[in-house]
């Protein structure tokens, strides 16, 4: 078998064969295959497309490439969850100890972010000695003990991907999605959940713009899934606007706390309680309107602040951050951004606003930057709310007040604000299953 062969075919718009493919992965993972051959599959794969079968076949010859991860040791149907990012997400921090309070377990790899804010694992780490850099046996042996641990991605998970995924990025070869899809399912396949619930972004905060190419991700990634026999269902949520009020590493975990304890905002509560609805169904606890009570239920008697605190103390973290968020880190100085004129907020676009929280400290620039876990941008006002001119919208937090101009620039064309009311649009958009 000829790489040469297989780039043609696929440029001529003919279906790889699930040999072919596995070459193809196994060429890139051991270094048989040079760059620039993978590089030309790879924009012949953008331009052409895969079908199911292939996609699938894709995916599953990516996992074959590293470990994967046996959950067996630990009882009952583990749920994972994956979101396709979005600026202010908190949601795993939230999801976890409402589904693990519920005795289903959650077996949750994670992954640092690139840009906007952190990822999940970032803003875990913003919590005083929390430690995501568990072994396999300290991973599998907390979530035996509690239900529940958040864990940074093991070095050999998807060999293939970290590959395939540097080559995209440089190649512009990133929107493709059966790429996409592989990239994402197979660390979700290798992680070793029984079931898993997507949650898909969808707007200007989301790396799918429109609704359109959502719903393909999110079908294309359940097929997957489901031909993988994991019980798989996507929910498409809205990206267009920042989800909660807080956005930034200790800020998002302030804020989940707030979520917990019942007194959150109610957008990131609503999408949450939806997400933990899901997951609760797919571990067999009932249809979906009895497992939004059940999830609604983990909030309102404390339970799922409770497994937070316990999962905090098991990975080491200062637990006491719970009763008293102050112990997080904060930004030594604040700057309010202020409304330019009168008018409804129309607008305060999701990307915008990362790349500004991102100039303040929170996120990452390249990946050598360092997070400050202090910083980012705190919402006073959301879409739709009424402003006076001169009226703070959001507060900004940085440890060096040169950081404030660049960030501001970036907020002049994020916020928009006019004399009409904005129409409101659905946070959940679909449910794929």
């Amino acid at each position: 078998m000829r790489m040469v062969d297989i780039i043609i075919k696929k440029k001529e718009g003919l279906k790889l064969s699930k040999e072919e493919i596995e070459f193809f992965i196994k060429g890139i993972t051991d270094g048989s295959i040079p760059d620039y051959q993978a590089s030309s599959l790879l924009m012949a794969i953008c331009l052409k497309g895969m079908d199911d079968e292939e996609t699938l076949n894709l995916t599953l010859a990516m996992v074959a490439s590293g470990e994967s991860i046996d959950l067996s040791q630990i009882p009952k149907i583990k749920v994972d969850k994956h979101s396709t990012g979005g600026v202010g997400d908190k949601t795993t921090m939230i999801l976890g100890p409402m589904v693990a309070a519920l005795g289903v377990p959650v077996a949750k790899m994670s992954g640092r972010g690139l840009g906007h804010t952190g990822g999940t694992i970032d803003k875990l780490e913003s919590i005083p000695g929390f430690n995501t850099e568990l072994s396999q046996e300290e991973f599998i042996k907390i979530v035996q003990d509690i239900g529940l641990a958040v864990a940074g991605q093991t070095g050999n998970l998807v060999p293939a991907d970290k590959k395939l995924y540097a080559l995209r990025d440089v190649t512009g070869t990133v929107d493709s999605i059966p790429l996409i899809s592989a990239s994402i399912m197979s660390k979700k396949l290798a992680a070793g959940s029984d079931a898993i619930v997507l949650d898909v972004k969808v707007g200007s905060g989301a790396f799918m713009k429109t609704t359109e190419d959502a719903r393909k991700l999110a079908k294309t990634m359940v097929k997957i899934g489901t031909g993988a026999k994991r019980k798989t269902v996507a929910v498409i949520t809205d990206m267009d606007r920042p989800l909660g009020k807080a956005i930034g590493n200790a800020l998002e975990v302030k804020e989940a706390i707030e979520v917990l304890s019942g007194h959150g905002p109610d957008d990131i509560t609503e999408v949450c309680i939806t997400l933990a609805a899901k997951m609760l169904e797919l571990a067999g606890m009932g249809d979906f309107k009895k497992c939004t009570g059940l999830a609604e239920r983990t909030i309102q008697d404390g339970s799922a602040l409770k497994k937070f605190e316990q999962m905090i103390k098991a990975q080491n973290g200062n637990e006491k951050v719970v009763d008293n968020p102050d112990l997080l880190p904060s930004a030594k100085y604040t700057f309010e951004y202020k409304a330019t004129s009168k008018g409804y907020i129309t607008a305060i676009i999701s990307d915008k606003l990362g790349v500004a929280s991102m100039l303040l400290g929170a996120g990452r620039a390249t990946k050598e930057s360092t997070i400050d876990p202090g910083a980012g941008i705190t919402l006073l006002k959301k879409p739709g709310d009424m402003v006076e001119k001169g009226e703070p919208v959001m507060i900004l937090h940085a440890n060096s007040q040169s950081l404030f101009e660049a960030s501001v620039n970036e907020l002049d064309k994020a916020v928009e604000i006019s004399g009409e009311k904005p129409s409101e649009t659905p946070l959940i958009i679909d449910i794929i299953q």
